[in-house]
């Protein structure tokens, strides 16, 4: 069922790129409409949003009052506000250790420069239906950066609200809920509500319409379907294998799962397993059409090999489910998160080992990092120089701007220099 890609061949990278081109091309999306739902939302606004969530969602409601949260909270099952409360803690203190420090520099002309931390004013987070994992992932550095307005769009199903996700929004500090998905609540979220900047993954659509909004608004990267590489030997576990590439696939058809290994015999027993642990779960059909797609199983020859097929595959998510990880993982640059050794299975940092899930993906791990606490920040320097600094400092700078050809710049410096 799952492709496998023999690294004999002299061809292999190419191959290995075309395959990966596929997705990451992402033909399949119907940009004209995700350009022509954002355009109407720019000129109609609200009209236009409730029409295409009436047309997509068959939903007419799209604001949740706080009496609606409060209470659709009351119906969570208590084990799941339990298990919410313990990833919140996790995730908040090792995402508070990231917090940047401000920067003071004075120099021997006592010319000053500060480098202020400034949050951001407003947040639009966009969650997936039912997830509340991935509200906390969003919103707790949002909160810890101060940010003052965070606002949840997340789609209502059959109508109702997730009990999981108020709660989640609720506990972080989140000002308001609009309920509705895909390009309508990228657009309500920029056009609308007209947040500085939007955040969190989705659908191909979905990250699409950020894609198509960054530069009116700011973007956390292309955090788009999921995705997972595992680096396996012949002593690892063939079902630790299996249930982690079959974890992946089950968070949609676009989701991506590769297994690189060296160990041409554990290939046969992989495939086995994944088809028995496809059985019995009930997102069985998406993730079967998910592995035939995009899965992928990398026979290579040696070590570099497999370096270099790891960091061109650049994974969201990488497992190195090794004996000896430690010879791979100085070598590595191109990942979102690395899980480690065998007792760090991916699925346990989406929820609560307090690191974070909300990654980079389509091969963007090579210039871009998962969401963090500095991506609800921005940097802002304050320059003041002295008459003595500026008099030392100045002539230099006319010297470059001279040589720019900018002339007015000089002129504008020379007239700050008192003429001796």
């Amino acid at each position: 069922m799952i492709k496998i890609l023999d690294c004999k061949s002299k061809s292999y990278k190419k191959k290995l790129i075309d395959f990966l081109e596929v997705r990451r091309s992402r033909k399949s999306i119907d940009t004209k409409k995700v350009v022509k739902i954002l355009n109407d939302i720019k000129i109609n606004k609200l009209k236009a949003v409730l029409k295409y969530e009436k047309r997509f969602s068959k939903n007419s409601k799209l604001y949740a009052s706080r009496n609606e949260i409060n209470k659709s909270i009351k119906k969570l099952d208590p084990k799941i506000k339990k298990a919410i409360d313990f990833a919140y803690s996790r995730i908040f203190k090792f995402h508070s250790l990231q917090k940047p420090k401000d920067l003071k520099y004075v120099d021997q002309y006592k010319n000053k420069i500060d480098y202020k931390n400034i949050p951001l004013q407003s947040v639009g987070i966009y969650v997936p239906a039912n997830l509340p994992s991935t509200l906390l992932m969003c919103a707790i550095p949002a909160q810890i950066s101060k940010v003052k307005k965070i606002i949840v769009s997340n789609p209502r199903i059959n109508g109702k609200l997730n009990s999981a996700v108020m709660y989640a929004a609720k506990k972080c500090g989140v000002s308001e809920v609009i309920t509705c998905g895909g390009a309508q609540a990228i657009g309500n979220l920029v056009y609308i509500q007209k947040v500085n900047k939007i955040v969190g993954p989705g659908s191909d659509i979905t990250a699409e319409a950020k894609r198509l909004v960054f530069g009116t608004v700011g973007i956390d990267g292309m955090a788009g379907p999921s995705e997972i590489l595992v680096l396996a030997d012949k002593k690892t576990n063939i079902n630790e294998i299996s249930t982690s590439l079959v974890g992946q696939s089950e968070h949609g058809t676009e989701s991506q799962c590769i297994l690189v290994t060296k160990h041409k015999q554990i290939i046969n027993k992989v495939q086995k397993s994944v088809l028995d642990n496809l059985k019995n779960i009930p997102r069985k059909k998406i993730a079967f059409k998910s592995l035939k797609r995009h899965g992928l199983i990398i026979l290579c020859k040696n070590d570099n090999q497999i370096i270099e097929v790891v960091n061109e595959v650049a994974p969201e998510h990488l497992e190195l489910n090794v004996l000896n990880y430690k010879k791979y993982i100085s070598r590595i640059v191109n990942a979102g998160s690395i899980c480690i050794g065998k007792y760090t299975p991916m699925a346990v940092t989406d929820y609560n080992s307090g690191s974070q899930h909300t990654l980079p993906t389509l091969g963007s791990s090579k210039f871009s990092s998962g969401l963090n606490v500095n991506d609800f920040y921005k940097k802002i320097s304050y320059v003041n120089l002295s008459k003595k600094g500026v008099a030392k400092i100045g002539r230099f700078a006319i010297h470059m701007s001279d040589f720019e050809e900018l002339k007015a710049h000089s002129k504008s410096i020379r007239s700050r220099i008192r003429s001796k």
